[in-house]
């Protein structure tokens, strides 16, 4: 673990302001600086940097963070990773501490991959070399209308035609790293002399297609067989750098076309990633031979708010869009779109494109189809809508689909639209895909709401509300009090794992620390609706949370509301200890006649609950 402490002081020695203005054009705008936000599609300027805080905010959508979570949302980085290329800049050495979580083990893990990353850097620059003076691979280049200057943006190579191609690139061609790098195998059968088995490099005769992270770093291959023959792409296998699921081939050349085209053009092939660049559409990236999986819509919806997937139009394209569309679910915000585009049945981009040209092709972008109405064709298709039967057929294939969809403005406008469609009542569909209720807005006396204008949430968010925005307050609770908020009903774990953290950092505790730390957590979902909402306080809020000014008065006023926060929170767990106690004598009362130990119990819980009540009254806390 990288202790906090240093990473306090990285934090202190870094100017965001630089940082973040390697990447985004910043101008002064009274005390802060101001860009287009690079995580969402703007065109007036919504971002804005604090130097004096060290912290950025989009008011747009929402993005903040520091000069950490910068480098770890920018460029696609781990926070470890972020970390060591902050303190790189600036000269600092990243120190370990010690721990039982496996730390030097993790430190072997990241020397090893570096190992891998140079492995296959060579291997690219080999490849790209032999592309140089292979005439057929240039000839077959040519002919799909590609360009050197294209082939060179994209690293394109070319492996020849021969078994042990990288024996002229690698000193020791034997070893252990281009076997784990995926560049070579070795077969079980073909034994030689010496016992060895035999060992040939994996892509032969192909051109080739470097995959690159986020950081630019090549993890793996793609080789395009040029004739006929099987299998038509061959990938590199799955290795510790490289992993299909987790990588979208072009993302790295394709995040400034993305940002200026405003959507993320998702495509199948390689060469269509390539041709589509060739043809001006610089925001095209692609799948690696799977289907689209959560990670890649969670990496693209970084980018953007709006991804168009490009299938073919044939039945294996008809299914790949299917499943794009069932995974992109999940993600369907009411601030981002998903579109399909399906080509005719003998067309995919490249030959599309080379047919008809771009434009007719920008044309066909702009017709595709927004997910709420292929979802709602796919599960009609093919059904008889005017019997009770197929409308049942309908519903059967459409429930886990809207099932899937988080509770918010679309999955409204799908249900409605679903109803009208298959002619069953709302009412019905709602009930029989057992969804939670909408949202209600209700309207609160204005004179009763704070001057913070905080959201009224249920009990449990607002105390992890005040655990992100002041972090210190998990060190000053009791132990039965943590105990408590860590088996809270749907937040167990979620107050376990803050706990946790607020633990590690001790006195330290800090907002922009927590914040960057919590990006890498499974759970960041929920946690970042949460510190959007802390964002969009009023600014005397915003302030003393980002505040690390050592100003007597600041540390007055950041003591003074630290005290309150934790008179809060204890309440808060009061009122949720009080909960629990009246589901609990709802479950005995239920029972009918108890036992007397089920009596005493019963009795002993109805006392708690009632002591409980009295404090909750005298500190002003109404419950229910």
């Amino acid at each position: 673990m990288i202790p906090q402490t240093f990473v306090q002081e990285l934090l202190n020695r870094v100017d965001i302001v630089e940082v973040i203005g390697r990447y985004v054009p910043l101008k002064k705008g009274g005390a802060n600086f101001i860009g287009l936000c690079p995580f969402h599609s703007e065109k007036s300027p919504s971002f804005t940097v604090s130097q004096i805080k060290q912290f950025y905010h989009c008011f747009g959508c929402g993005a903040n963070g520091t000069a950490v979570t910068f480098l770890m949302e920018q460029g696609g980085l781990g926070f470890i990773e972020a970390v060591e290329d902050l303190a790189n800049s600036v000269g600092l050495n990243v120190p370990r501490e010690m721990s039982m979580n496996g730390v030097k083990e993790k430190t072997s893990q990241r020397k090893e991959i570096l190992r891998l990353v140079d492995v296959m850097n060579c291997a690219s620059n080999y490849y790209r070399r032999q592309l140089r003076t292979a005439t057929l691979a240039i000839d077959y280049l040519k002919g799909r209308g590609l360009t050197g200057g294209i082939a060179a943006k994209f690293g394109l190579g070319y492996a020849p035609n021969s078994w042990q191609n990288l024996a002229a690139a690698f000193q020791d061609y034997r070893s252990d790293l281009l076997m784990e790098a995926g560049l070579v195998i070795d077969g079980d059968k073909m034994t030689r002399n010496d016992g060895l088995n035999r060992r040939y490099d994996r892509f032969r005769d192909r051109i080739i297609f470097p995959i690159r992270n986020a950081k630019g770093q090549v993890i793996g291959f793609g080789g395009r067989i040029m004739g006929n023959g099987e299998p038509k792409y061959l990938n590199s296998p799955e290795t510790s750098l490289f992993s299909k699921g987790n990588e979208l081939y072009g993302l790295f050349e394709a995040r400034s076309g993305i940002r200026d085209a405003g959507y993320a053009l998702v495509v199948e092939g390689y060469m269509d990633v390539v041709t589509l660049a060739q043809a001006g559409f610089r925001n095209a990236l692609a799948t690696l031979g799977t289907a689209c999986t959560s990670m890649h819509v969670q990496k693209l919806l970084r980018q953007t708010e709006t991804v168009v997937f490009s299938f073919d139009g044939d039945t294996p394209g008809r299914r790949a869009a299917r499943r794009a569309m069932e995974t992109c679910l999940p993600h369907a915000g009411d601030n981002c779109s998903f579109k399909f585009l399906f080509l005719p049945a003998e067309h995919d981009p490249d030959s599309f494109i080379r047919k008809f040209g771009a434009k007719v092709f920008s044309e066909k972008v702009n017709e595709a189809i927004p997910l709420s109405q292929f979802l709602i064709a796919e599960v009609l298709k093919g059904k008889e809508m005017h019997q009770p039967e197929g409308r049942a057929r309908a519903f059967f294939e459409a429930k886990p689909l809207l099932q899937a969809l988080p509770t918010n403005t679309l999955r409204s406008q799908i249900l409605k639209e679903f109803s009208a469609r298959a002619g069953i009542p709302l009412e019905d569909v709602i009930n029989l895909c057992q969804l939670p209720a909408q949202p209600r807005i209700k309207n609160y006396n204005k004179a009763l709401i704070k001057p913070e204008k905080r959201p009224v949430v249920n009990t449990a968010r607002r105390i992890l509300q005040n655990l992100l925005m002041y972090p210190l307050i998990a060190n000053n609770l009791t132990d039965d009090e943590a105990q408590q908020l860590k088996v809270v009903k749907d937040y167990s774990e979620i107050f376990q794992e803050i706990l946790k953290l607020c633990q590690d950092m001790g006195t330290q505790a800090d907002f922009r620390y927590l914040s960057d730390l919590l990006r890498t957590s499974p759970n960041f979902a929920t946690y970042e609706d949460v510190l959007r909402e802390i964002m969009s306080f009023d600014e005397n809020v915003r302030d003393l949370v980002l505040s690390s000014s050592e100003d007597e008065i600041q540390l007055d006023k950041r003591q003074e509301q630290l005290h309150l926060r934790l008179v809060e929170v204890r309440s808060a767990i009061r009122k949720l200890r009080y909960d629990g106690l009246c589901e609990a004598l709802d479950r005995l009362y239920k029972q009918g006649s108890l036992t007397p130990e089920e009596m005493c119990h019963a009795a002993a819980l109805s006392r708690e609950r009632n002591e409980l009540k009295r404090q909750l009254f005298s500190n002003n806390i109404g419950y229910s």
